[in-house]
């Protein structure tokens, strides 16, 4: 008899074909995301889940008392509660690697976008402000041979610094929990304690994950240390950084600009003062966003899901949950 699992969200035909050879599939068809009472009620039944970002709690866990695996569509898992997880035995994946270079590719994107103030610029010429003799009123910032400093040297952060370096000629410097000597070898980068690095860089890109040590790593404290010409980036996570320190910086001419993909309430809200500032490029979390590298994800999360109940090794479980 084929394990029965609930997908929470559509997923490409050829992933739910693969799901299928091996599972028997009950799945949301709803528009938008599934909601919370009527997800506990599907997932009672079910051996195993396929999600992007459901809470995995202890009332969840306790709705699904014959769930196996919970397999995210996603690289973070701060929806899973670990400790829950690990006293029922629940197997929990995600799906890292597969969006190493799309992430890193609109963290770039993000840092030509402030330093040289494409948003802001297109707006003006569009509004019809354009005229002879702007001159410095539409001046930017270099990004080639500028100091970028990388906050998380993940496989995100390598291929981050290796744009940065052999791209951009930049000098990158790392922040991380370990050191990565071969990284540094490598690509040509170097470590620096974080105080150091945000003193020093004139980009400062923030890639750490979620953790209770990262949550609100960067805060007023910290901006207090960067250049006033410096920018910052977030591609991570929302939480990671102190907002309302963030707006003060901004606000003071602390930093110049920032590049968010990511905000601690998503969808952001109408009112929020990034909203209405022009050194701000606010994206609605996109950094992994283009067809090709959902679908992987998504066939990356399929396979995760399949082998933890056929009894074989899921390719990508949770460290914390091994």
């Amino acid at each position: 008899m084929k394990p029965t699992v609930f997908l929470d969200r559509e997923v490409p035909l050829e992933v739910e074909k693969f799901i299928a050879e091996h599972c028997t599939i009950d799945k949301w068809d709803g528009e938008g995301q599934i909601p919370r009472q009527q997800l506990l009620e599907k997932v009672a039944h079910a051996n195993g889940l396929l999600t992007a970002g459901a809470s995995i709690d202890a009332e969840f866990l306790g709705h699904a008392p014959h769930l196996k695996v919970v397999s995210s569509i996603s690289v973070g898992y701060n929806h899973f509660d670990l400790i829950a997880m690990k006293e029922r035995g629940i197997i929990g994946t995600n799906t890292p690697h597969v969006l190493n270079d799309t992430v890193a590719d609109l963290a770039f994107a993000l840092i030509l976008g402030t330093a040289r103030r494409v948003a802001e610029l297109d707006r003006y010429v569009k509004e019809g402000h354009w005229k002879k003799g702007d001159g410095k009123t539409l001046f930017g910032t270099d990004v080639h041979h500028a100091k970028l400093g990388i906050i998380g040297m993940g496989r995100i952060g390598e291929a981050v610094a290796r744009r940065a370096r052999f791209g951009f000629e930049m000098e990158v410097a790392y922040y991380n929990r370990s050191r990565k000597l071969h990284t540094e070898e490598l690509l040509g980068v170097h470590y620096s304690e974080l105080n150091e690095l945000l003193a020093e860089s004139d980009f400062v890109v923030m890639l750490a994950p979620l953790t209770p040590e990262t949550n609100q790593l960067i805060g007023k404290e910290q901006f207090s240390l960067m250049k006033p010409s410096s920018i910052f980036i977030n591609v991570s996570r929302g939480q990671t950084v102190d907002e309302n320190a963030l707006v003060e910086a901004l606000q003071a001419g602390t930093i110049a600009a920032a590049g968010l993909d990511v905000f601690e309430k998503e969808p952001i809200p109408p009112d929020h003062p990034f909203l209405q500032m022009q050194n701000v490029l606010t994206l609605p979390h996109i950094g992994s966003a283009t067809t090709q590298t959902r679908n992987d994800m998504a066939m990356l999360a399929a396979k995760n899901l399949v082998y933890a109940l056929t009894g074989q090794t899921p390719p990508s479980i949770v460290d914390e949950l091994r």
